[in-house]
Formats: structure tokens, sequence, C-alpha cells
């Protein structure tokens, strides 16, 4: 019996023994067949433009390291930025397993119409601040833009719809009708999707590759 007890026992330990062993190399397995996007950006314009990959917003540009370093499937993929006011970045790239992949973005102006010459004037207080703000469906930039007792952003007057997202939470939507010199204040907490993770985003080869459309031309809202 005492013999039996000590054969099952040295077999129960060597078997978790190489389960703990396997494991490191599991996770070393998967770091060295992804590859990563590094962004670098030489001025405040691109360090707070938006950045899509696949078609799906993962970050401004310079939050995107460390923790929340964007990694990649092998293959290839579409590369966007996006600013109000300039026209956006598109750049395709090809991954090896492993690479790192550094994308120097570079922001050109774009053509704009005439802003209103009557406003009103958008407040953006939402947590994490790091969310992106669409504007009647456009980009405008980050919720850290546009809160803060001097920041806002112009609008005309009447209804628009304002949407903040964030990977790893799910997407806050409302309708605003501000009127001729109004001020008026848009304030929420996101609320972090179920299983999401720290990251912002580990993309994965069934995400649509498809660049999306260019937005539509408008007059962009304006910060004070």
């Amino acid at each position: 019996m005492t013999i039996t007890l000590r054969r099952r026992f040295t077999g129960w330990l060597l078997t978790l023994l190489t389960g703990l062993l396997l494991v490191p190399m599991v996770y070393a397995s998967d770091n060295q067949v992804m590859g990563e996007i590094i962004f670098e950006g030489k001025g405040k314009v691109e360090k707070t433009s938006g950045v899509w990959v696949d078609g799906q917003y993962v970050g401004y540009l310079k939050e995107l390291k460390g923790s929340k370093k964007v990694l990649l499937l092998p293959g290839e993929h579409t590369i966007s930025v996006r600013q109000d006011g300039y026209q956006d970045f598109v750049q395709r790239v090809t991954l090896q397993p492993g690479e790192k992949r550094v994308v120097s973005v570079s922001m050109v102006h774009a053509a704009t119409g005439p802003m209103p010459a009557v406003t009103a004037e958008v407040k953006i207080t939402v947590n994490p601040s790091r969310a992106a703000v669409f504007l009647d469906g456009l980009f405008v930039g980050h919720v850290g833009e546009f809160e803060g007792g001097s920041r806002g952003m112009l609008v005309a007057p009447g209804q628009h719809t304002i949407k903040i997202a964030l990977p790893g939470y799910q997407t806050f939507e409302t309708q605003i009708n501000p009127q001729a010199h109004q001020k008026i204040e848009v304030k929420t907490e996101l609320v972090k999707s179920e299983g999401a993770g720290d990251e912002p985003l580990l993309n994965r080869s069934s995400l649509d590759h498809t660049p999306p459309p260019p937005p539509e031309p408008a007059n962009p809202p304006q910060r004070p």
C-alpha cells in the first residue's frame, strides 16, 4: 500500500512539474509568432491622432506602447491614422512572425470648408479619457482633448450624434441639440465589456483587413 501511494504521488508530482515547465514555453511560442507595430509621430498632431488597425480603433498614437502595444498575427494589415482637419494616413504592412515593424506617421493638412458663423460649444468628460470621440460619424479626437475648463469643441447649432468608443468598453452614444452660443457638457463613464482585459486590443486574423472608407467631407468641429 505504501509503495502504491508513493508511486501515485511521484506520478502526480511529475505531471505537475511538466505542466509548469510547459507554460512558459507556450507563452514564449505565442510571443515569437506575434508581430508588433511600433508607432512614431514627429509632433503633437501625430501623437494625438487616432489609430485604426484593420478597420478597428485601437487608441491614439502616443499611448500604443508598453502594456498597450499593438500585437498582430503574421500577414498583411492596414494601418489608418486620423486627425481632425488632416488627411487620413494609410499604410499597409506585411508582418513576419516575431517581427517588430516601425510605422512613422506624418499627417498632412486637409482642405476644409468654412466654419459656421454661429456655433455652440460642447465639453466632454468621460472616463477613460483616452477614448475616441466621434461627431456625426467622424473621428474628431480623444476625450482628453475636449475636457477641462478651457477646452471644448465648437459645432453648428442643431442636432448631432456623439459617440465615445474604446476597445474593451461598451460604446456610448448620445444625441445633442445645442442652441446658438449654448455651452453643453457630455459626461459619462464607459462600462467595461464582459471578459475585456486591460490591453486595448490583440488583433486576430478573423478581423476584416479591408480598410475603412474615408470620412465624408464636412465642416470639422473647432477647439476654442
